[in-house]
């Protein structure tokens, strides 16, 4: 499936009409839109929807920052389900990295 977005936030203050865009043009405020109009979906079901969501983002936020730093050795680790590609942007995935600070 390929949706085109827009970002939520603009590059500046001064980006004028980010939320009409948006509110136009998101795929998700849209299908929305159309399921409710068709009665293929209720009010009710979208607030429990968006409040389930939420509390699934907001535990993946807490987990996310409560996680320990990986060590850099581990950084490439896990990164491909199945044959990971021999060539990343010019770097070996398991070479050893360095840190630079």
């Amino acid at each position: 499936v390929e949706l085109q977005t827009c970002r939520y936030h603009g590059h500046s203050m001064s980006d004028p009409g980010i939320q009409e865009v948006c509110s136009r043009r998101d795929p998700i405020f849209v299908l929305k839109e159309h399921m409710l109009s068709n009665s293929m979906a209720s009010a009710e079901e979208f607030k429990g929807t968006d409040v389930e969501i939420r509390e699934e983002v907001e535990d993946a936020a807490q987990f996310a920052t409560l996680d320990p730093e990986l060590l850099l050795e581990e950084l490439c680790n896990h990164v491909f389900y199945n044959n990971p590609p021999l060539d990343i942007r010019g770097t070996h995935p398991w070479a050893k990295l360095k840190s630079i600070s």
